[in-house]
């Protein structure tokens, strides 16, 4: 049986930088919401016989489901219900919408029902009540379909999905999950269909379908771009609203004869609301369009390059990052509830660092949102495919706009990386096109949101990147205390100079190379406590004792922070992962070492 979540509107005024914990899409909330979670029919089609034989209609829907699995977690994951990590590359699932939701949504005659998904991977098609509601290709962005001329009579009704995952193609948006029958070296199980939220939400006729924020604290300004679900036939007013603390600070009204539209709030006195990793401050926003109110949040920032450092409202920060996988050993890329992201945020916090890089999937939204409140800085990525191919592009293009339009509000992402270590495009080096292609892919980027810095490719064989970022795993101090001076790194920037990789830096004529330079990947030491894991697991360095372990990771950073040169390092990585046991904490999320001690190297000096 699905749960309702969050169906009932908050008492009192709505705070628009403090959502429910559970939503979903932090950033646009309405009163009336509720997730579809826990029991759901399931099945695996491995003969693929399902469309043909009707899965999907009503009364023969549910003979065919004749397993339960656990919403939203993928039935690779042991808290699914299910836990079989094989390959079934089409599975279904058969969920509920309990008698009542509805009327608890407050949904009636002239008000639309929609359902969205999170994630699901890869190719979906979704039927509601027997009555096909729209499809979606790709594995990790989110969709939303309008289901209200599907309902069908009566007070029970059914959402039956299709999900199909080729677990073996390596043109799909993987990233970290394996296309071999077991997980090798550094990439972990599958994740096949839902693995994210699926939630309802009962909206006028007319209502704001997409939301997001573009600011300028420099100039005293936040936009808010809104799109609506149609065309309207007539002008529709909208007002927004930014407040503090219940009290308002500046408001626009305006009139929607578009369906998108840039509605701007000219702020006084700005810098007394800057967001910063100091002062993560939040502006509560209220937008009404029409009949449709909606509530989010702003921070007021501005991201620049500056000639050694990033720099957050005009001050050169230094990047203490740490490479977060977002893996949990029970639930897979699906964190097992909110409160394990507040806790991963307090981790990360609490070792002492002062930013996360996403690595290899889309981030989840109430993650950036705690990253938010957290004033933590963060890196945002997709999963990339492990090769080229025309397809391959065509989905990386369409996931990674889909993925950007949905997060691009959230003040805590600070650049966007939609391609890590020349994943997708392994021949760069030496085909014009993949070159090209990582060039598109980085003006893609910048049209989308011309706020924040983007690479074309992380780590190495730069072609138009904003930064130029290494990933070095040498394990002796006295090599990278040398390779980061300042002549060392000036090296670096030369054109086909060989990087710590063995792979160039910067490719072509078109790169700048007198930018910013971050060691965004570096560490990676393996330490298993315990004799069963001394002898096994992935790492890129090997110690066998915590004495060992915190000399190695001192060491290492010692001789990174003694460059001048550098403008910030991403440690690889926060905790174990399946095999790779390179963690500052184990898979539970228990620290290696007292985090006194990683604070003390990692920290702020």
């Amino acid at each position: 049986m699905a749960t309702p979540r969050g169906s009932r509107p908050p008492a009192g005024p709505i705070r628009g930088s403090r959502p429910p914990a559970d939503h979903p899409r932090p950033t646009m909330v309405r009163p009336h919401w509720a997730l579809l979670e826990g029991r759901a029919g399931f099945a695996h089609d491995d003969q693929d016989v399902g469309l043909r034989q009707g899965w999907f209609r009503e009364g023969r829907d549910a003979q065919a489901f004749d397993r339960t699995i656990r919403l939203p977690f993928p039935p690779e994951s042991r808290a699914s219900g299910i836990g079989d990590t094989g390959f079934h590359p089409v599975v279904w699932y058969r969920i509920a919408i309990p008698a009542g939701m509805l009327e608890s949504l407050g949904h009636g005659p002239g008000r639309r029902l929609l359902v969205h998904f999170g994630a699901v991977d890869h190719d979906a098609i979704v039927w509601v009540d027997g009555t096909e509601a729209g499809s979606h290709q790709g594995g990790q962005s989110a969709f939303t379909l309008d289901i209200t001329d599907c309902l069908g009579p009566g007070p029970d009704h059914h959402i039956v999905v299709r999900a199909h995952d080729d677990p073996t193609d390596r043109s799909q948006l993987r990233g970290k999950q394996d296309w071999q029958p077991r997980p090798h070296a550094i990439w972990y199980e599958r994740s096949t269909g839902i693995w994210r939220p699926v939630w309802l939400e009962s909206v006028p006729d007319t209502h704001i379908s997409q939301l997001s924020w573009r600011v300028s604290l420099r100039e005293g300004t936040a936009i808010a771009l809104i799109e609506l679900n149609h065309a309207p036939r007539r002008g529709v007013p909208v007002t927004v609203t930014l407040g503090l603390g219940g009290k308002p600070i500046a408001a626009t009204r305006a009139t929607l004869r578009e369906r998108a539209g840039r509605i701007r709030v000219s702020i006084p006195h700005a810098r007394r609301w800057a967001w910063s990793p100091a002062n993560p401050q939040l502006l509560d926003a209220t937008i009404s369009a029409g009949d449709d109110r909606v509530t989010s949040y702003v921070g007021m920032r501005d991201v620049s390059v500056g000639t050694r450092r990033l720099e957050i409202n005009g001050q050169p920060t230094y990047l203490r990052q740490v490479l977060e996988q977002c893996y949990w050993p029970d639930s897979l890329y699906t964190p097992p509830d909110v409160q394990a992201l507040d806790d991963e945020l307090a981790l990360i916090a609490g070792l002492g660092f002062n930013g996360l890089r996403i690595h290899q999937q889309t981030p989840d939204p109430r993650l950036l949102y705690r990253a938010d409140r957290a004033g933590l800085l963060v890196f945002a990525e997709i999963g990339n495919a492990m090769e080229y191919t025309p397809l391959a592009a065509r989905r990386l293009r369409r996931e990674w706009s889909d993925t950007v339009l949905a997060t691009r509000s959230h003040p805590s992402i600070v650049c966007w990386v939609p391609i890590n270590e020349s994943w997708g495009v392994p021949g760069i080096a030496h085909d014009a096109e993949q070159a090209a292609f990582a060039t598109a892919m980085a003006t893609l980027t910048r049209h989308l949101d011309p706020t924040r810095p983007a690479l074309s490719n992380d780590g190495w064989q730069h072609v138009d990147s904003d930064l130029l970022t290494l990933h070095d795993y040498t394990a002796r101090a006295v090599v990278l205390r040398r390779r980061y001076r300042h002549k060392g790194v000036q090296r670096l920037r030369t054109r086909d100079q060989v990087g710590p990789a063995a792979r160039f830096i910067v490719l072509g004529d078109e790169q700048r190379t007198q930018l910013p330079m971050l060691l965004d990947e570096c560490g990676g030491v393996r330490f298993a406590p315990g004799a069963a894991r001394r002898g096994g697991g992935w790492g890129y360095s090997s110690v066998r004792t915590a004495r060992g372990f915190r000399r190695r990771l001192a060491a290492i950073m010692t001789a990174i922070r003694s460059s001048d040169a550098l403008g910030g390092f991403c440690w690889t990585q926060l905790t174990d992962t399946a095999q790779e046991v390179n963690g500052l904490c184990d898979e539970q999320r228990r620290p290696k070492l007292d985090p006194e001690q990683l604070r003390a190297i990692f920290g702020p000096r």
